[in-house]
């Protein structure tokens, strides 16, 4: 196992079990999690498959912390969220805030296709020290952006902002995995005439004006 071990690793100073998360976060970036087996994982990494049980109780365990590490890759990719409270316009934030939610779950969502029937790696990234959810981010980012527009009275007080946050992550869901159910079509975007249709909605809602 040894000379494995070196092979894996040489010229470089990562720990074997931060090596195995690393391939495993690379192959669910390329292929998705549902399908890796130990042994697609151990090949890759240059290893044994029974390695893999000397740092993880099991490959779920080691999927989880590779998920993890893929969502922080995607936020670090897709960057701070955009629009400062208070500068440009609520309505051109909006529209950044939109763009930025669909990039990072493009990045993410396609990651956990396959996984739906297996509760247990979902079971174990829901367990780590810090509990991660691609939508967690971007409602919290959205509602608490709204939040301090409220405070600076840029947008009603009476605004459901979780509500407005809800509907950004529905919207990224929706193109995200159109996307995935049929993989031959553009990849998820949308056009700028789209955008301004959904912030205008965000924005106004669909009631009639007050006379």
């Amino acid at each position: 196992m040894a000379p494995r071990r070196a092979a894996a690793l040489r010229g470089g100073d990562q720990s074997l079990r931060d090596h195995l998360i690393a391939t495993a976060e690379r192959l669910i970036a390329e292929r998705g999690a549902g399908r890796l087996t130990v042994r697609d994982i151990a090949r890759e990494a240059g290893v044994a498959d029974g390695v893999l049980y000397n740092h993880f109780a099991d490959k779920e365990e080691l999927l989880a912390y590779a998920l993890q590490a893929h969502l922080r890759s995607a936020e670090r990719l897709a960057g701070a969220p955009p629009g400062q409270a208070g500068a440009a316009t609520v309505e051109a934030n909006l529209r950044a805030y939109l763009t930025w939610a669909l990039a990072l779950h493009a990045a993410v969502l396609p990651a956990f296709a396959g996984l739906l029937h297996q509760r247990a790696v979902l079971d174990r990234l829901a367990e780590l020290p810090q509990p991660e959810a691609v939508d967690w981010p971007v409602r919290v980012a959205v509602a608490d952006y709204l939040r301090a527009e409220q405070r600076l009275g840029r947008v009603a007080p009476h605004a459901r902002v979780d509500a407005v946050a809800a509907l950004v992550v529905g919207v990224c869901h929706d193109l995200v995995l159109q996307h995935l159910l049929h993989p031959g079509g553009t990849p998820p975007g949308l056009p700028a005439a789209a955008i301004d249709d959904l912030v205008v909605t965000l924005l106004h809602g669909v009631a009639p004006a007050a006379d």
